[in-house]
């Protein structure tokens, strides 16, 4: 447990201070997010090195514990075939001989308490590292689902930065819109064209209020006299003819 702290804790608190370093200099929020997903896809590099040595290392002990229960295993065959034999020579009336495969068989059985001890002992270790690998490929499991929601997170927040940044260039054009608005010079054109309009009928109203009367007297005095003169000739075209007298 407490290798699984050393390891992963270590680099957690050297993500956090990367992220904390990045946080306080962020000017550009797009790189700050880019160097955070590769911090953090470091460190789970780092992570993942110092969790296969742990594992090398287990399954080295691993593999030392089997080798002495065979060990032990064999030895204790050894010290059986020993006393089988010394017991046999004994029945035989050779002692002496019986007591060299009897002090054998002792050695073996020497040979095989030792490795027994040194496999029980390492049993609780292994036990140990075994849970420790565990919560370290846990761990790592877990490291790799932040990295990708932080590569999810980081698309998201990059695509809302953008969104915001082409809104702001937007709400820009508008306030320069308003500011110099195209279509006021077309109200300036128009009011211009009013007051044209505005000056010929005023200019009309006054051709009319300053027009000479006698002219149009006399021009009414010159239609009176063709009409009388048209009634006149229409008069003597109808007339009877008199008659010629001898």
């Amino acid at each position: 447990m407490a290798q699984k702290q050393t390891i992963l804790g270590r680099i957690g608190q050297l993500t956090r201070a990367n992220i904390n370093a990045l946080l306080d200099k962020a000017e550009d929020p797009e790189k700050m997010l880019d160097q955070l997903v590769r911090d953090y896809t470091n460190s789970i590099a780092e992570a993942e090195d110092a969790v296969a040595q742990t594992i090398g290392n287990l399954r080295l002990a691993e593999a030392d514990h089997a080798e002495d229960v065979a060990a032990a295993k064999e030895w204790g065959q050894k010290a059986l075939a020993a006393s089988q034999k010394a017991d046999s020579l004994r029945a035989s009336g050779q002692a002496a001989e019986a007591d060299k495969f009897d002090q054998l068989a002792k050695i073996a059985l020497s040979k095989q308490i030792g490795f027994e001890t040194e496999a029980t002992q390492a049993e609780p270790m292994i036990a140990s590292q075994n849970e420790t690998v565990e919560k370290l490929k846990t761990g790592l499991i877990g490291m790799k689902a932040k990295l990708g929601e932080l590569q999810t997170k980081r698309d998201q927040l990059v695509a809302r930065a953008k969104t915001a940044e082409a809104q702001a260039k937007v709400q820009d054009a508008v306030k320069s819109i308003d500011v110099l608005d195209p279509t006021s010079e077309l109200g300036r054109f128009e009011d211009k064209v009013r007051r044209s309009e505005a000056q010929v009928a005023g200019q009309a109203e006054l051709n009319a209020a300053t027009a000479d009367p006698w002219d149009e007297l006399e021009a009414s005095s010159t239609d009176a006299e063709v009409e009388a003169r048209l009634a006149e000739l229409k008069g003597v075209g109808t007339a009877a003819p008199q008659a010629v007298t001898e």
